[in-house]
């Protein structure tokens, strides 16, 4: 299979799991969300699905890089792609935490294990291909953000 397969597979995985993240949280955006005393940086709702939807994009390619090497690289990129998996599990389960049970406090703990998972994938990527590492630069730093924003919303509204 070609580099560039690979890639658009990932991409279409990524945005896949990008839309059922957002199947969750369409309805607690609507209705329950809203209700909740939020901090004075917490962005406004559009900003979310653009800022997802590029780093769903950037997580595909970043994954389909990696995968192209398997032939190279077997051990690592096994290892990447392991790490790459649990993260985009442990991002889509966040969604249901936050949005869907309304629980905030463990969608806090789970954020932050899923930074530290991101940050695992991102150590490894980096190993196997750089630009692949450097496409998950953002995503590291919009969950950093996103982590605080939902601390902040569970000190607030505890």
């Amino acid at each position: 299979m070609s580099k560039l397969m690979k890639i658009l597979i990932l991409v279409a995985v990524c945005l896949a799991v990008g839309y059922l993240s957002s199947e969750a949280t369409q309805s607690g955006v609507d209705s329950w969300y809203p209700t909740l005393e939020k901090p004075i940086f917490n962005p406004p709702s559009w900003v979310f699905g653009p800022v997802w939807t590029a780093l769903y994009i950037m997580m595909g390619v970043a994954g389909g890089l990696v995968w192209s090497r398997i032939d190279v690289e077997r051990d690592l990129v096994r290892k990447g792609m392991i790490f790459f998996i649990i993260q985009l599990a442990l991002n889509m389960m966040w969604s249901f935490l936050f949005f869907k049970f309304h629980n905030l406090l463990l969608a806090l703990i789970e954020i932050i294990i899923l930074w530290f998972m991101i940050f695992e994938t991102y150590v490894v990527f980096k190993r196997v291909d750089k630009i692949a590492g450097y496409l998950l630069i953002p995503y590291l730093a919009w969950v950093a953000f996103a982590t605080v924003l939902n601390g902040s919303l569970w000190w607030l509204n505890r």
